[in-house]
Protein backbone atom coordinates (compact mmCIF):
# COMPACT_ATOMS: atom_id res chain seq x y z
CA UNK A 1 0.00 0.00 0.00
CA UNK A 2 1.26 3.41 -0.57
CA UNK A 3 2.12 5.06 2.25
CA UNK A 4 0.31 8.04 1.45
CA UNK A 5 -3.12 6.16 1.15
CA UNK A 6 -2.52 5.15 4.65
CA UNK A 7 -3.31 8.73 5.86
CA UNK A 8 -6.95 8.48 3.69
CA UNK A 9 -8.84 7.93 7.04
CA UNK A 10 -7.02 10.69 9.70
CA UNK A 11 -8.91 12.43 11.72
CA UNK A 12 -6.92 15.76 11.88
CA UNK A 13 -7.10 15.69 15.86
CA UNK A 14 -5.09 14.19 18.77
CA UNK A 15 -5.67 10.94 19.44
CA UNK A 16 -5.14 11.53 23.63
CA UNK A 17 -7.67 14.22 23.69
CA UNK A 18 -10.57 12.20 21.76
CA UNK A 19 -10.50 9.65 25.21
CA UNK A 20 -14.20 9.52 26.00
CA UNK A 21 -12.55 9.82 29.50
CA UNK A 22 -12.12 13.58 28.86
CA UNK A 23 -13.64 15.81 31.70
CA UNK A 24 -16.07 18.27 31.00
CA UNK A 25 -15.19 21.40 31.23
CA UNK A 26 -15.08 24.17 34.44
CA UNK A 27 -17.28 27.06 34.67
CA UNK A 28 -15.34 30.19 33.73
CA UNK A 29 -14.16 33.41 36.34
CA UNK A 30 -17.27 35.60 36.72
CA UNK A 31 -16.58 38.59 38.68
CA UNK A 32 -13.77 39.55 41.15
CA UNK A 33 -11.95 37.03 43.54
CA UNK A 34 -8.90 36.98 45.51
CA UNK A 35 -6.36 34.05 47.11
CA UNK A 36 -2.91 33.78 48.21
CA UNK A 37 -1.51 31.98 44.88
CA UNK A 38 -2.83 32.58 41.16
CA UNK A 39 -1.43 29.83 38.55
CA UNK A 40 -1.84 30.54 35.14
CA UNK A 41 -2.18 28.20 32.57
CA UNK A 42 -3.75 24.89 32.78
CA UNK A 43 -1.40 22.29 31.16
CA UNK A 44 1.46 20.45 33.49
CA UNK A 45 3.40 23.54 34.76
CA UNK A 46 0.92 24.77 36.27
CA UNK A 47 -1.06 22.10 37.42
CA UNK A 48 1.80 20.89 39.34
CA UNK A 49 2.31 23.88 40.60
CA UNK A 50 -1.34 24.46 41.87
CA UNK A 51 -0.75 20.53 43.38
CA UNK A 52 2.65 21.11 44.99
CA UNK A 53 1.11 24.46 46.25
CA UNK A 54 -1.61 23.20 48.10
CA UNK A 55 0.89 19.99 49.44
CA UNK A 56 3.20 22.64 50.62
CA UNK A 57 0.73 24.68 52.97
CA UNK A 58 -3.16 22.90 52.53
CA UNK A 59 -4.50 26.14 54.27
CA UNK A 60 -3.41 28.52 51.37
CA UNK A 61 -6.20 29.55 48.66
CA UNK A 62 -4.77 28.41 45.34
CA UNK A 63 -6.82 29.47 42.17
CA UNK A 64 -5.62 28.20 38.39
CA UNK A 65 -6.98 29.76 35.45
CA UNK A 66 -6.69 28.25 31.56
CA UNK A 67 -7.57 30.38 28.71
CA UNK A 68 -9.55 27.42 26.93
CA UNK A 69 -9.64 23.73 28.84
CA UNK A 70 -7.29 21.63 30.86
CA UNK A 71 -4.57 19.97 28.89
CA UNK A 72 -5.94 20.88 25.72
CA UNK A 73 -2.29 22.21 23.93
CA UNK A 74 0.87 20.29 24.41
CA UNK A 75 -0.04 18.61 27.73
CA UNK A 76 -2.85 16.65 25.67
CA UNK A 77 -1.06 15.90 22.36
CA UNK A 78 2.58 14.79 23.22
CA UNK A 79 4.33 11.40 22.93
CA UNK A 80 3.96 10.54 26.61
CA UNK A 81 7.29 10.19 27.28
CA UNK A 82 7.97 11.27 31.36
CA UNK A 83 11.63 11.31 31.47
CA UNK A 84 13.90 12.05 34.15
CA UNK A 85 16.15 14.19 32.94
CA UNK A 86 15.52 17.90 33.40
CA UNK A 87 17.96 19.04 31.07
CA UNK A 88 16.74 17.68 27.30
CA UNK A 89 18.71 14.87 27.44
CA UNK A 90 22.66 14.17 29.30
CA UNK A 91 24.65 15.54 26.46
CA UNK A 92 23.10 19.37 26.62
CA UNK A 93 23.37 18.61 30.33
CA UNK A 94 26.81 17.52 29.99
CA UNK A 95 27.58 20.77 27.66
CA UNK A 96 25.95 23.73 29.47
CA UNK A 97 26.47 22.66 32.99
CA UNK A 98 29.53 19.86 33.59
CA UNK A 99 29.80 21.00 37.40
CA UNK A 100 26.24 20.28 38.39
CA UNK A 101 25.40 17.48 35.83
CA UNK A 102 25.60 14.85 38.21
CA UNK A 103 23.01 16.55 41.12
CA UNK A 104 21.09 17.34 38.33
CA UNK A 105 20.57 13.90 37.55
CA UNK A 106 19.90 12.71 40.50
CA UNK A 107 16.79 15.86 41.36
CA UNK A 108 15.60 14.34 37.47
CA UNK A 109 15.50 10.92 38.96
CA UNK A 110 13.67 11.59 42.16
CA UNK A 111 11.38 13.74 40.37
CA UNK A 112 10.50 10.90 38.43
CA UNK A 113 10.01 8.96 41.43
CA UNK A 114 7.73 11.35 42.90
CA UNK A 115 5.90 11.66 39.48
CA UNK A 116 5.11 7.98 39.92
CA UNK A 117 4.31 7.98 43.81
CA UNK A 118 1.65 10.79 42.39
CA UNK A 119 -0.05 8.74 40.67
CA UNK A 120 -0.19 5.99 43.17
CA UNK A 121 -1.63 8.52 45.43
CA UNK A 122 -3.62 10.44 43.72
CA UNK A 123 -4.76 7.31 41.90
CA UNK A 124 -4.25 8.85 38.63
CA UNK A 125 -5.41 7.08 35.74
CA UNK A 126 -2.85 7.88 33.33
CA UNK A 127 -1.29 4.26 31.73
CA UNK A 128 2.10 4.69 33.63
CA UNK A 129 4.25 2.39 32.91
CA UNK A 130 7.94 2.94 33.30
CA UNK A 131 9.55 0.86 30.72
CA UNK A 132 12.47 3.00 29.80
CA UNK A 133 13.73 3.87 26.49
CA UNK A 134 15.92 2.86 23.70
CA UNK A 135 17.81 5.52 21.62
CA UNK A 136 18.26 3.28 18.59
CA UNK A 137 21.19 3.87 16.20
CA UNK A 138 20.17 3.81 12.02
CA UNK A 139 23.45 5.04 10.25
CA UNK A 140 26.58 3.42 11.28
CA UNK A 141 28.16 6.78 12.72
CA UNK A 142 25.48 6.79 15.10
CA UNK A 143 27.33 3.58 16.45
CA UNK A 144 30.11 5.50 17.52
CA UNK A 145 28.28 8.40 19.24
CA UNK A 146 25.93 5.79 21.37
CA UNK A 147 29.25 4.17 22.53
CA UNK A 148 30.59 7.27 23.38
CA UNK A 149 27.60 8.27 25.46
CA UNK A 150 27.26 5.17 27.19
CA UNK A 151 31.07 5.84 28.30
CA UNK A 152 29.68 9.35 29.64
CA UNK A 153 27.04 7.84 31.12
CA UNK A 154 29.28 5.39 33.17
CA UNK A 155 31.55 7.95 34.13
CA UNK A 156 28.92 9.74 35.99
CA UNK A 157 27.56 6.51 37.46
CA UNK A 158 24.41 6.41 35.27
CA UNK A 159 23.92 2.73 34.06
CA UNK A 160 22.63 2.30 30.77
CA UNK A 161 23.12 -1.31 28.25
CA UNK A 162 24.36 -0.68 25.33
CA UNK A 163 22.74 -3.37 21.98
CA UNK A 164 24.09 -4.51 19.15
CA UNK A 165 21.72 -4.77 16.21
CA UNK A 166 20.30 -8.32 17.19
CA UNK A 167 19.76 -7.55 20.41
CA UNK A 168 18.06 -4.34 19.62
CA UNK A 169 15.69 -6.07 17.11
CA UNK A 170 15.14 -8.87 19.36
CA UNK A 171 13.65 -6.10 21.46
CA UNK A 172 11.93 -4.06 18.44
CA UNK A 173 12.30 -5.44 14.74
CA UNK A 174 13.01 -3.00 12.26
CA UNK A 175 16.04 -3.58 9.56
CA UNK A 176 17.09 0.11 10.01
CA UNK A 177 17.98 -0.14 13.47
CA UNK A 178 21.87 -0.70 14.48
CA UNK A 179 21.84 -0.95 17.87
CA UNK A 180 21.11 1.04 20.73
CA UNK A 181 21.35 2.19 24.04
CA UNK A 182 18.88 1.64 26.95
CA UNK A 183 17.85 3.76 29.68
CA UNK A 184 15.78 0.73 31.59
CA UNK A 185 14.13 3.24 34.39
CA UNK A 186 14.74 6.83 33.43
CA UNK A 187 11.87 6.92 31.24
CA UNK A 188 7.88 6.26 31.60
CA UNK A 189 5.28 5.85 29.23
CA UNK A 190 2.18 8.07 29.96
CA UNK A 191 -1.02 8.68 28.35
CA UNK A 192 -0.09 12.51 28.46
CA UNK A 193 -3.86 14.02 28.08
CA UNK A 194 -4.99 11.36 31.22
CA UNK A 195 -2.34 12.60 33.40
CA UNK A 196 -3.13 16.32 32.67
CA UNK A 197 -6.85 15.50 34.04
CA UNK A 198 -5.64 13.22 36.42
CA UNK A 199 -4.31 16.06 37.75
CA UNK A 200 -6.85 18.47 37.70
CA UNK A 201 -9.14 16.15 39.61
CA UNK A 202 -6.22 15.74 42.06
CA UNK A 203 -6.15 19.26 42.29
CA UNK A 204 -9.86 19.96 42.52
CA UNK A 205 -9.94 17.37 45.53
CA UNK A 206 -7.07 19.77 47.56
CA UNK A 207 -9.19 22.71 47.19
CA UNK A 208 -7.30 24.11 44.29
CA UNK A 209 -9.98 26.78 42.59
CA UNK A 210 -9.90 25.96 38.86
CA UNK A 211 -11.36 27.92 35.89
CA UNK A 212 -11.36 26.88 32.63
CA UNK A 213 -12.02 29.39 29.26
CA UNK A 214 -10.55 32.27 31.05
CA UNK A 215 -7.93 33.76 29.86
CA UNK A 216 -5.39 36.41 31.61
CA UNK A 217 -5.49 39.40 29.74
CA UNK A 218 -3.06 41.25 32.13
CA UNK A 219 -0.75 41.31 35.02
CA UNK A 220 -0.20 44.43 37.06
CA UNK A 221 0.37 45.22 40.87
CA UNK A 222 -1.86 45.85 43.07
CA UNK A 223 -1.20 47.13 46.49
CA UNK A 224 1.36 43.89 48.24
CA UNK A 225 0.17 41.87 45.40
CA UNK A 226 -0.69 41.44 41.94
CA UNK A 227 -4.11 41.83 39.53
CA UNK A 228 -4.90 39.74 36.49
CA UNK A 229 -7.25 41.00 34.81
CA UNK A 230 -9.62 37.96 32.94
CA UNK A 231 -12.26 38.61 30.46
CA UNK A 232 -15.14 39.09 32.58
CA UNK A 233 -13.07 39.30 36.14
CA UNK A 234 -10.42 39.83 38.07
CA UNK A 235 -7.82 37.88 40.37
CA UNK A 236 -6.08 39.71 43.22
CA UNK A 237 -3.30 37.54 44.36
CA UNK A 238 -0.21 37.86 46.47
CA UNK A 239 1.78 35.71 44.70
CA UNK A 240 1.61 34.21 40.76
CA UNK A 241 3.35 31.65 38.95
CA UNK A 242 3.27 31.53 34.72
CA UNK A 243 3.17 28.15 33.44
CA UNK A 244 1.96 29.41 30.04
CA UNK A 245 4.85 28.29 27.94
CA UNK A 246 4.95 28.32 24.42
CA UNK A 247 2.10 31.01 24.93
CA UNK A 248 3.01 34.70 24.92
CA UNK A 249 4.11 35.21 28.03
CA UNK A 250 2.28 38.31 30.60
CA UNK A 251 5.52 39.35 31.10
CA UNK A 252 6.58 41.10 28.03
CA UNK A 253 10.54 40.75 28.92
CA UNK A 254 10.38 36.70 28.44
CA UNK A 255 9.34 36.52 25.24
CA UNK A 256 12.10 37.45 23.46
CA UNK A 257 14.15 34.00 24.70
CA UNK A 258 11.22 31.60 23.69
CA UNK A 259 10.17 30.48 20.01
CA UNK A 260 6.92 28.24 19.22
CA UNK A 261 8.16 25.28 17.03
CA UNK A 262 5.61 23.17 15.62
CA UNK A 263 6.32 19.25 16.42
CA UNK A 264 3.94 16.08 14.17
CA UNK A 265 2.83 13.23 15.07
CA UNK A 266 0.66 10.07 14.00
CA UNK A 267 -1.17 7.01 15.32
CA UNK A 268 -1.86 4.04 13.67
CA UNK A 269 -4.68 1.74 13.95
CA UNK A 270 -4.30 -0.77 16.72
CA UNK A 271 -1.95 -3.54 15.89
CA UNK A 272 -3.76 -7.19 15.86
CA UNK A 273 -1.78 -9.88 17.33
CA UNK A 274 0.01 -11.21 14.15
CA UNK A 275 1.59 -7.12 13.65
CA UNK A 276 2.46 -7.49 17.16
CA UNK A 277 4.42 -10.10 16.96
CA UNK A 278 6.28 -8.68 13.45
CA UNK A 279 8.03 -6.40 15.17
CA UNK A 280 8.33 -8.02 19.21
CA UNK A 281 8.19 -4.73 21.47
CA UNK A 282 7.37 -6.84 24.74
CA UNK A 283 8.94 -4.50 27.00
CA UNK A 284 6.44 -1.76 25.50
CA UNK A 285 9.83 1.11 25.84
CA UNK A 286 9.92 4.34 24.80
CA UNK A 287 12.14 4.63 21.39
CA UNK A 288 13.94 7.54 19.44
CA UNK A 289 16.16 7.71 16.65
CA UNK A 290 19.41 9.13 16.89
CA UNK A 291 19.65 11.70 13.76
CA UNK A 292 19.56 15.32 14.64
CA UNK A 293 16.16 15.56 12.65
CA UNK A 294 14.87 12.32 15.22
CA UNK A 295 12.11 10.16 15.40
CA UNK A 296 10.25 9.40 18.61
CA UNK A 297 7.47 6.26 18.72
CA UNK A 298 6.08 4.03 21.60
CA UNK A 299 3.01 1.55 21.83
CA UNK A 300 -0.01 3.18 23.49
CA UNK A 301 -2.24 0.91 25.73
CA UNK A 302 -4.00 -0.33 22.92
CA UNK A 303 -0.99 -1.20 20.87
CA UNK A 304 -0.94 1.70 18.32
CA UNK A 305 1.81 3.08 17.84
CA UNK A 306 2.60 6.75 17.83
CA UNK A 307 4.92 7.82 15.20
CA UNK A 308 6.17 11.55 15.96
CA UNK A 309 9.26 14.09 15.49
CA UNK A 310 11.22 14.92 12.41
CA UNK A 311 10.16 17.92 11.06
CA UNK A 312 10.44 21.10 13.34
CA UNK A 313 8.69 23.68 11.75
CA UNK A 314 9.10 27.45 12.70
CA UNK A 315 7.15 30.17 11.04
CA UNK A 316 7.84 33.13 10.72
CA UNK A 317 7.07 35.47 13.29
CA UNK A 318 6.63 33.35 15.70
CA UNK A 319 3.09 33.45 16.03
CA UNK A 320 1.32 30.48 17.44
CA UNK A 321 -1.95 29.40 15.36
CA UNK A 322 -4.36 26.63 15.64
CA UNK A 323 -3.81 26.34 11.38
CA UNK A 324 -0.46 25.19 11.54
CA UNK A 325 -1.38 22.59 13.59
CA UNK A 326 -2.05 20.20 10.30
CA UNK A 327 0.23 20.12 7.76
CA UNK A 328 0.11 17.23 5.13
CA UNK A 329 3.60 17.34 3.42
CA UNK A 330 4.94 16.62 7.04
CA UNK A 331 2.36 14.04 7.25
CA UNK A 332 2.96 12.31 3.96
CA UNK A 333 6.90 12.15 5.10
CA UNK A 334 6.21 11.30 8.26
CA UNK A 335 3.71 8.14 6.69
CA UNK A 336 7.04 7.54 4.26
CA UNK A 337 9.18 6.99 7.27
CA UNK A 338 7.11 5.04 9.36
CA UNK A 339 7.11 2.29 6.46
CA UNK A 340 10.78 2.77 5.65
CA UNK A 341 11.39 1.35 9.54
CA UNK A 342 8.51 -1.27 9.97
CA UNK A 343 8.55 -2.88 6.44
CA UNK A 344 6.65 -6.16 7.67
CA UNK A 345 2.86 -3.43 9.14
CA UNK A 346 2.28 -3.05 5.25
CA UNK A 347 -1.16 -2.01 5.35
CA UNK A 348 -1.78 -0.55 8.52
CA UNK A 349 -3.61 2.74 8.44
CA UNK A 350 -3.41 5.84 10.56
CA UNK A 351 -6.44 6.93 12.60
CA UNK A 352 -4.91 10.18 14.00
CA UNK A 353 -2.79 13.11 12.39
CA UNK A 354 -1.72 16.52 14.89
CA UNK A 355 0.93 18.65 15.57
CA UNK A 356 1.51 21.78 17.85
CA UNK A 357 3.26 24.21 19.01
CA UNK A 358 6.26 23.44 21.73
CA UNK A 359 8.53 26.66 23.60
CA UNK A 360 11.89 26.26 22.35
CA UNK A 361 14.59 28.00 24.24
CA UNK A 362 18.64 28.31 23.40
CA UNK A 363 19.38 25.85 25.20
CA UNK A 364 16.51 22.98 25.39
CA UNK A 365 15.77 23.05 28.50
CA UNK A 366 13.85 25.15 30.77
CA UNK A 367 14.51 28.35 32.72
CA UNK A 368 13.56 30.20 35.46
CA UNK A 369 13.15 34.33 37.06
CA UNK A 370 11.00 36.19 39.39
CA UNK A 371 9.29 39.80 38.57
CA UNK A 372 7.63 42.50 40.31
CA UNK A 373 9.88 42.46 43.36
CA UNK A 374 9.71 38.34 43.74
CA UNK A 375 5.58 38.26 43.35
CA UNK A 376 5.97 36.71 39.97
CA UNK A 377 7.79 33.43 39.14
CA UNK A 378 7.89 31.39 35.55
CA UNK A 379 9.28 28.76 34.72
CA UNK A 380 9.58 27.82 30.34
CA UNK A 381 11.42 26.92 27.58
CA UNK A 382 11.03 23.02 28.30
CA UNK A 383 11.62 21.92 24.75
CA UNK A 384 9.28 19.02 24.46
CA UNK A 385 10.21 17.58 27.31
CA UNK A 386 7.95 18.91 29.52
CA UNK A 387 5.94 15.77 30.53
CA UNK A 388 8.17 15.45 33.31
CA UNK A 389 10.48 18.42 33.66
CA UNK A 390 7.88 20.66 34.49
CA UNK A 391 7.18 19.29 38.38
CA UNK A 392 10.73 20.24 38.97
CA UNK A 393 9.82 23.41 37.33
CA UNK A 394 6.89 23.83 39.67
CA UNK A 395 8.95 22.89 42.65
CA UNK A 396 11.67 25.49 41.33
CA UNK A 397 8.34 28.44 40.72
CA UNK A 398 7.45 28.01 44.54
CA UNK A 399 11.02 28.19 46.02
CA UNK A 400 11.01 31.82 44.11
CA UNK A 401 7.99 33.13 45.57
CA UNK A 402 8.80 31.49 48.80
CA UNK A 403 11.75 33.61 48.59
CA UNK A 404 14.05 31.10 50.26
CA UNK A 405 17.39 29.47 49.25
CA UNK A 406 17.31 25.93 48.34
CA UNK A 407 19.22 23.33 46.84
CA UNK A 408 17.08 24.07 43.68
CA UNK A 409 17.15 27.71 43.37
CA UNK A 410 20.86 27.60 43.90
CA UNK A 411 21.21 25.60 40.70
CA UNK A 412 23.72 27.53 37.78
CA UNK A 413 20.72 25.82 35.61
CA UNK A 414 17.97 27.99 37.83
CA UNK A 415 20.37 31.03 38.28
CA UNK A 416 21.40 32.08 34.53
CA UNK A 417 18.84 32.00 31.75
CA UNK A 418 19.51 31.27 28.28
CA UNK A 419 20.31 33.84 25.11
CA UNK A 420 17.41 35.41 23.70
CA UNK A 421 16.45 34.59 20.10
CA UNK A 422 17.71 37.71 17.63
CA UNK A 423 14.45 39.26 16.11
CA UNK A 424 12.98 39.00 13.19
CA UNK A 425 13.77 38.46 10.16
CA UNK A 426 17.49 37.23 11.61
CA UNK A 427 15.60 34.64 13.63
CA UNK A 428 13.69 33.25 11.01
CA UNK A 429 16.77 32.84 8.71
CA UNK A 430 18.79 31.58 11.60
CA UNK A 431 16.65 28.89 12.31
CA UNK A 432 15.79 27.61 8.83
CA UNK A 433 20.15 27.70 8.21
CA UNK A 434 20.03 25.63 11.41
CA UNK A 435 17.82 23.27 10.22
CA UNK A 436 18.90 22.73 6.64
CA UNK A 437 22.70 22.42 8.33
CA UNK A 438 21.34 19.90 10.82
CA UNK A 439 19.31 17.81 7.64
CA UNK A 440 22.55 17.71 5.96
CA UNK A 441 24.56 16.61 8.67
CA UNK A 442 22.32 13.91 8.74
CA UNK A 443 22.79 12.50 5.07
CA UNK A 444 26.52 13.60 5.72
CA UNK A 445 27.62 10.54 8.27
CA UNK A 446 27.03 13.15 11.34
CA UNK A 447 29.74 15.57 9.43
CA UNK A 448 28.48 19.58 11.59
CA UNK A 449 29.31 22.23 8.80
CA UNK A 450 30.45 25.32 9.83
CA UNK A 451 27.63 27.08 11.00
CA UNK A 452 26.98 24.42 13.57
CA UNK A 453 30.04 24.36 14.84
CA UNK A 454 29.89 27.87 15.44
CA UNK A 455 26.65 27.47 17.59
CA UNK A 456 28.27 24.41 19.62
CA UNK A 457 31.12 26.89 19.99
CA UNK A 458 28.33 29.74 21.35
CA UNK A 459 27.11 27.14 23.07
CA UNK A 460 23.74 27.24 20.64
CA UNK A 461 23.91 23.95 19.71
CA UNK A 462 20.80 23.55 18.26
CA UNK A 463 18.55 19.77 18.51
CA UNK A 464 15.33 19.72 16.88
Amino acid sequence: MDSARALSDVKPTSFWLEDPGRPEALPALVGDTTCDLLVVGGGYSGLWTALLAKERDPSQDVVLVEADEVGWAASGRNGGFCAASLTHGFGNGLQRWPAELNRLEELGRANLDAIEDAVKKYDLDCEWERTGEIDVATEPHQLDELHEVAEALAEHGLATTVLDADQVRREVDSPTFLGGLWDRDGVAMVHPAKLAWGLKKACLRQGVRIHERTKALTLVEHGTGMAVRTPYGRVFARRVALGTNVFPSLLKRVRPYIVPVYDYALMTEPLNDEQMAAVGWRGRQGLGDSANQFHYFRLSADNRILWGGYDAIYHYGGKVRAEHDQRPDTFRTLSRQFFETFPQLEGVRFTHAWGGAIDTCSRFSAFFDTAHHGRVAYAAGFTGLGVGATRFGAEVMLDLLSGERTERTELEMVRKKPLPFPPEPVRWAGIELTRWSLDRADRRGGRRNLWLRTLDRLGLGFDS
